[in-house]
């Protein structure tokens, strides 16, 4: 069974963040070891759309990464592509997105605080606060969360 694009990608990310593909072959080889058909020209292709840089990493070794800060989202990126984590203590959830796109998501948050637990949000730049209603349904809270933003 042939996996989608988007899976392939997510691999490709995965892949760079270990720090270790020195080549777009290296890249190739360990794709096609996780059950993705791809070649050297489609590699090329998927690390110019991830972003991908060449850097030098604790080894010495140049080698295919992300770069710090991911690219802005264009304008047709969906929503749950922002949401980078969600976690939450006894008291609070906290919200991490992409650079930029925190008030948007606790606009949206915000707009569905009478059909949920939100009490409400405070929002920085990347980061997110989002304090329940009550903290004895911080679980039910961190699920409609996650509903809400189709993570």
């Amino acid at each position: 069974m042939a996996k989608n694009s988007l899976d392939l990608i997510e691999a490709l990310r995965s892949l760079l963040q270990r720090r270790k593909a020195t080549t777009q072959e290296n890249i190739c080889i360990e794709l096609e070891k996780q059950g993705y058909e791809i070649n050297q020209s489609k590699a090329s292709r998927l690390l110019r759309k991830v972003g991908a840089i060449k850097i030098v990493n604790t080894l010495g070794q140049n080698v295919y990464s992300l770069p710090r800060e991911p690219a802005p989202p264009s304008m047709n990126t969906p929503l749950r592509d922002l949401i980078l984590d969600i976690v939450s203590n006894e008291t609070l959830v906290v919200l991490f997105t992409s650079p930029g796109s925190a008030s948007m998501v606790a606009r949206i948050l915000d707009y569905h605080q009478v059909t949920t637990e939100i009490l409400g949000t405070i929002a920085g730049d990347d980061t997110v606060f989002i304090t329940p209603k009550s903290t004895k349904n911080i679980q039910k809270l961190l699920k409609e969360i996650k509903n809400l933003l189709q993570e």
